[in-house]
């Protein structure tokens, strides 16, 4: 197989990764492309990439730029996880804010949140603890 192939290949194979269910794609997260091979290029939502051991899909279209990476920023990237209950983190702004019916944990309790684009910290407003 020369480059070119194995080049049309690897995007054969990352092209089906998409696809897959958060299940199967968290158990081959090696198929997706590197966050850092995306670095200059828009990125539309939806896209999942790897990066440092994680999963992460892109919350809105941008193009990533150098120190960007999706752990330093929940505004454009969240982390693919089977947690049913995954830990609060504190939303940048509407584009990040969690939707109605969103569960969360919090100081070592389980949150829902009552209201649509919730921004606030759960036992201050906009949830409800279950």
């Amino acid at each position: 197989m020369d480059r070119r192939q194995a080049l049309a290949y690897r995007r054969k194979i990352e092209r089906a990764a998409e696809t897959q269910s958060d299940a199967d794609a968290l158990d081959s997260i090696e198929l997706f492309e590197k966050w850092e091979d995306r670095i200059g290029k828009e990125t539309p939502a939806k896209k999942r990439v790897q990066d440092g051991g994680k999963l992460w899909e892109c919350i809105q279209l941008h193009t990533p730029q150098t120190g960007w990476n999706p752990a330093l920023t929940p505004a454009l990237w969240k982390e693919v996880s089977l947690d049913p209950w995954p830990t609060w983190i504190r939303p940048l702004g509407s584009e990040d804010a969690y939707p109605l019916g969103a569960h969360v944990s919090h100081n070592d309790k389980h949150w829902e949140s009552i209201i649509p684009a919730n921004v606030y910290e759960p036992g201050v407003y906009g949830w409800t603890e279950v």
